[in-house]
């Protein structure tokens, strides 16, 4: 079992019955794997619980006795399945997947900033496109407007631009905001107001069924469910749940010109037209990957709006995201905005894109700890590899023929 660890701030932002539950549960689990109580991780050990006296399967059976009991009975195989999440996760495995915040490291944004964002970017969405510079000012304006000056927490210019950039990142921002907005217009509401899930590699019918009913903790899939069957299961759930946002990440694995990807486009419009939910797309190069490829592409092309993204330009933005990350550095003898210095010759080697950025910083700053010099220097980004994209734009083509 992993060490236990507290709930406070792994719990931070999660509604409080969700809370309660995974702290009612971290507590019996504790207890039936270690002996001990939770409070007291030094205390006797419960003879029913002890690990040298009893198995596994006895502890188990033991705390099913025990808690049926009381009003909080419950089954065998959802103790065991409780167990493997948290062995597997911590304290967070407790909580329901649904009621999780999205892991894209903005996690401790005031929500207040979370829902000045998200009106703002509504007000903008059928305008003229602007910079995050713009959208962060217009939001500082309408926090100091609801709020007062200085009350509210602004994010690092880094954390801001994470929170409007990237594809994956902005998709589940999206699901965050939406989710965080209907829950305060609903409390207390058992709605599942997003799902997300990651479109299967040569997905088929049955694989993206079973994406959805993973992400919605449906029961397990047996081999004798067939597609149909997992879809409609989904759809009533939805529907029951009143899901009104679908995202659907890496939409590119999805080829027309295949027949697993026209089957796996047949299943989604299928959803899209037996569940009242807008869909969103997101996916790399899809104007080239063949997802309007054909009769199904082009019907799916009259159906959406396309929204194109690129990498940074090289201005005081790209400069901001480099020191967001240089501030992160622990590196005892590293002089403060080397890297902010070198932001154009950083701009050039990765072609401003944000994931060869942290790539090439994350790997210099290892090798400045293996080789004990504890600094990042142009020399040692030199001799740092990244991404095969990034490197085919900087590299001679002598030097690209040699390592090929």
């Amino acid at each position: 079992m992993r060490d236990v660890v507290p709930a406070a701030g792994v719990l931070e932002g999660l509604p409080d019955h969700a809370v309660r539950r995974a702290e009612w549960w971290q507590r019996h689990l504790v207890e039936m794997l270690t002996g001990r109580s939770l409070k007291d991780p030094h205390g006797p050990v419960r003879a029913a619980y002890d690990p040298a006296l009893k198995s596994l399967r006895q502890r188990e059976l033991a705390k099913v006795a025990e808690l049926a009991a009381t009003r909080d009975s419950t089954s065998l195989a959802l103790i065991q399945r409780m167990r493997r999440r948290f062995e597997d996760e911590g304290v967070l495995g407790l909580v329901d997947p649904r009621l999780r915040a999205v892991p894209d490291g903005t996690g401790r944004t005031d929500r207040r900033v979370l829902d000045a964002l998200h009106r703002i970017v509504d007000e903008q969405t059928e305008r003229s496109t602007v910079s995050a510079q713009v959208l962060r000012r217009r939001m500082e304006r309408l926090l100091e407007s609801e709020h007062g000056s200085g009350v509210v927490p602004l994010p690092s210019r880094t954390a801001f631009y994470r929170l409007t950039t990237g594809k994956t990142t902005a998709l589940k921002q999206l699901g965050r905001l939406h989710e965080l907005r209907v829950r305060q217009r609903y409390p207390g509401s058992d709605r599942i107001p997003v799902v997300y899930l990651t479109a299967p590699p040569k997905g088929s019918p049955r694989k993206i069924a079973i994406e959805f009913a993973r992400f919605l903790g449906l029961p397990s899939v047996s081999a004798r469910h067939n597609s149909i069957d997992i879809t409609n299961s989904v759809c009533q759930v939805m529907i029951q749940a009143r899901t009104d946002l679908v995202l659907v990440d890496e939409i590119h694995l999805m080829n027309h010109e295949t027949k697993a990807g026209e089957d796996l486009s047949d299943h989604l419009k299928y959803f899209t037209e037996h569940l009242p939910a807008t869909f969103v797309y997101a996916g790399i190069e899809v104007e080239q990957s063949g997802v309007f490829t054909g009769i199904r592409g082009r019907q799916l092309g009259g159906r959406c709006v396309l929204v194109r993204t690129g990498p940074f330009p090289r201005t005081g933005e790209w400069k901001a995201l480099i020191a967001g990350m240089e501030s992160t550095l622990r590196l005892h003898r590293h002089e403060a905005n080397s890297l902010v210095r070198l932001s154009g010759y950083l701009h050039q080697r990765t072609g401003g894109m944000i994931g060869s950025l942290s790539h090439l910083v994350r790997a210099a700053a290892i090798s400045a700890v293996l080789n004990e010099s504890e600094r990042i220097t142009k020399d040692l980004l030199n001799e740092t590899r990244i991404d095969h994209n990034s490197e085919s734009i900087t590299l001679p083509r002598a030097v690209r023929r040699s390592a090929g």
